[in-house]
């Protein structure tokens, strides 16, 4: 297990310098812990994005019968996917959550297409709200308010990574920006980005930053649901990450203009007032957390329908 902790740690390390450092602000199991999924999921996105087109079917069905292997017991091989197994039954996540993860994998792997806001927070949830949901397993928290919380946490990101992600999305044959806001877009994809009506494209982005920030404002009433320790480390990936959102407004929400990067200063500026900030709420974090001792009975799995509205 120290040998695959460190494949984890090193993935987290090397795609995700934000969540790399929002981690090292948990508790050392906790951390562990978040590398492990952090793993798993880069994993299993790698297996599907890094293979030709027509063979990203047959990724997600090799992915989801890891996953069946998992739900019953038979000996793992791989050391990431082992320290998932591990982490799953250590914490109780349910295998609903990483088949959802798989769901939007899927969307990908089929070349969905997005008509509506609807469509893309429906995608959103598979692929990002549903780690903040296995995520809230490793914390201990079950409540329902606070997975609804944590559910509009991980849209809020993954709006925030199809905004900055718009040119990269594209080169690679995918529009996640929906129809209705940009008509026809998904229809030209092959030609250069830059030569598409660039008024659409950065009045579709703007909308969706300004809709992010409204589930980012939801995601915050959660965080007092979560242990202090827990809750700096979200409370600081919250705030890196909305940060992308306002490089990208910098850059006038143009796609071409360059990815949207927080710098490691910033970063660490950031981390320091998720900190402060938690050291500021914690007498309303205690009052809160004993109000809470009683919590509303959590449905058995929170899904799509229960989560995506504000």
């Amino acid at each position: 297990m120290t040998e695959a902790l460190a494949l984890c740690r090193a993935s987290l390390a090397e795609h995700s310098k934000s969540f790399a450092l929002a981690t090292r602000l948990l508790p050392a199991a906790t951390g562990d812990r978040a590398a492990v999924i952090y793993a798993w999921c880069r994993r299993a996105d790698d297996a599907v994005d890094l293979v030709a087109a027509d063979a990203a079917p047959a990724a997600v069905s090799r992915l989801a019968n890891e996953l069946a292997a998992i739900a019953t017991g038979q000996p793992l091989t791989d050391p990431v996917l082992a320290s998932f197994a591990a982490v799953v039954a250590e914490t109780g996540i349910p295998l609903a959550y990483p088949r959802a993860l798989l769901a939007g994998m899927a969307m990908d792997a089929r070349g969905a297409r997005y008509a509506t806001i609807a469509d893309v927070l429906d995608y959103s949830y598979n692929v990002a709200s549903s780690v903040g949901l296995m995520m809230c397993h490793v914390f201990g928290v079950r409540d329902d308010r606070a997975l609804r919380r944590a559910a509009h946490l991980g849209i809020a990101m993954q709006l925030t990574n199809i905004c900055r992600d718009v040119a990269e999305d594209w080169e690679r044959g995918r529009v996640y920006l929906p129809a209705a806001l940009v008509p026809g877009l998904v229809d030209r994809l092959g030609a250069p980005l830059a030569e598409q009506p660039r008024e659409p494209i950065v009045g579709a982005i703007r909308e969706l930053l300004a809709l992010a920030d409204r589930y980012y404002a939801s995601g915050d009433r959660g965080i007092a649901a979560l242990p202090w320790r827990a809750g700096v480390g979200v409370r600081a990936a919250r705030r890196i990450y909305a940060a992308i959102g306002d490089v990208i407004r910098a850059n006038n929400c143009d796609p071409v203009a360059g990815r949207a990067v927080v710098s490691r200063w910033r970063k660490r500026r950031l981390a320091g007032r998720a900190i402060a900030r938690q050291v500021v709420a914690l007498p309303a974090h205690g009052v809160r957390r004993l109000a809470g001792r009683v919590p509303r009975p959590p449905r058995e799995v929170v899904e799509a329908r229960d989560v995506v509205g504000l």
